[in-house]
């Protein structure tokens, strides 16, 4: 997830980025036990307290270091579940730098890519990217940071790592992905333009639908059709809706149906590029 420094080389960022995302595709007091008498050497009470059969000075030991043990365990297991906004905000100043403290860079993202022992192009990245709404890639501002880890209640490395089967998880549910899908969008897209570039474009869906059969034709439509230089955001939408509703064969394709113009253009030259293929 870095910055852009030329159309090519986010194109290649953005494959990397999603690269491992395809093939899983559709899916966070009691007191303490009383202490019980002291006993001498032969097991008996010194204050005249019941022996409990079989019952040892070892035996009272190790039932006195199982308490202490609970009683951690238990103490241990509140810290782990509790969530400080403050733990939180140290945590983000790990990344920041002086000159920008509210601010994740590119290199503070290395950073926590790597404690969190993730590869920065793994697809669980874009999903932790969704939940903190993040706008651009390659940065997390402060307040990203703790509107996606204040929803999943991590304020430590831990507790991000033990989530992040559940993120990805996610990804399975047809509606989030729909989400995410629509969300990577303006998250790839760059800042000072209002369309995705069409190279942007056919990267994003070689990653995110690299099983519809009809994404290689389209991206070649694209990559030719010169006068589609971006794709609009009604546009994007409507590609995820095509690729649930229309087969390989466009059998199932509605001319009168209410596509935008480029994916009707778009079924034409397909029709016409397998009229003049030679049969099989």
């Amino acid at each position: 997830m870095w910055s852009d420094r030329s159309n090519s080389l986010k194109n290649q960022v953005i494959i990397d980025l999603f690269s491992n995302f395809i093939s899983n595709l559709p899916p966070i007091g009691g007191g303490a036990m009383p202490r019980s008498s002291k006993r001498t050497r032969s097991g008996a009470p010194a204050s005249g307290g019941e022996v409990l059969p079989g019952a040892t000075a070892l035996d009272d030991h190790h039932h006195h270091k199982r308490s202490r043990n609970s009683s951690s365990r238990r103490h241990s297991k509140s810290e782990d579940t509790s969530f400080s906004v403050k733990k939180c905000l140290t945590w983000f100043k790990e990344y920041t730098t002086v000159s920008e403290p509210d601010v994740l860079g590119p290199e503070g993202m290395e950073k926590f890519c790597e404690d969190l022992n993730v590869d920065p192009e793994n697809v669980v990245m874009l999903v932790i990217a969704y939940k903190m709404g993040a706008k651009q890639m390659g940065f997390f501002t402060q307040d990203e940071w703790l509107k996606g880890l204040t929803e999943l209640q991590c304020d430590s490395v831990h507790k991000l790592q033990n989530k992040l089967e559940y993120l990805r998880n996610l990804l399975n549910d047809p509606y989030v992905f729909k989400a995410i899908y629509r969300y990577s969008y303006d998250f790839a897209r760059d800042k000072d333009q209002r369309s995705l570039d069409t190279g942007t474009a056919r990267a994003l869906l070689g990653v995110l639908l690299p099983r519809w059969a009809l994404r290689p034709a389209l991206g070649e439509f694209l990559a030719r059709e010169r006068r589609y230089r971006v794709v609009n955001r009604d546009q994007w939408c409507n590609i995820l809706e095509f690729s649930r509703a229309v087969d390989a064969h466009l059998a199932s394709y509605d001319a009168d149906g209410a596509w935008p113009v480029m994916l009707d253009e778009f079924v034409d030259w397909l029709r016409a590029e397998r009229a003049q293929a030679p049969p099989s």
